[in-house]
């Protein structure tokens, strides 16, 4: 029974490892940077079907964040400006199976670059 169950179990054991080793997840690799000037709180980066942020991003400093897309639409950036303002804006948009790195730069007066280097979506 046990050299039955060997022959039955193991190829099918293997079958299932060398399947979970070829499966690849697509991740995008965000950096956001604080070129403001000054801190910025309650940062929020949105993008298709998540969300992450920080409580505090120091002026000059870059938050990194691996994402993994579901879904499609844009990227959207809000936080708290030193002056109290509260800018949102609205960067490119993201589709699922995307993979690559999205670089947001934070700039005075509420502006932000956005730089990606992403696959082209399926």
């Amino acid at each position: 029974m046990r050299r039955f169950a060997r022959m039955v179990l193991l190829p099918g054991i293997s079958f299932v490892a060398v399947f979970l080793a070829g499966c690849h997840s697509a991740h995008v690799e965000v950096a956001v940077e604080n070129r403001t000037g000054a801190p910025v709180r309650l940062l929020e980066v949105d993008y298709p079907s998540a969300s992450f942020g920080s409580d505090e991003l120091a002026a000059g400093a870059t938050m990194h964040y691996r994402i993994q897309v579901q879904g499609s639409g844009p990227v959207k950036v809000q936080y708290t400006a030193a002056n109290g303002r509260q800018p949102q804006i609205q960067g490119p948009a993201l589709a699922e199976h995307q993979e690559g790195a999205l670089e947001v730069v934070l700039l005075p007066e509420g502006k932000a670059e956005f730089h990606p280097q992403l696959s082209k979506p399926d």
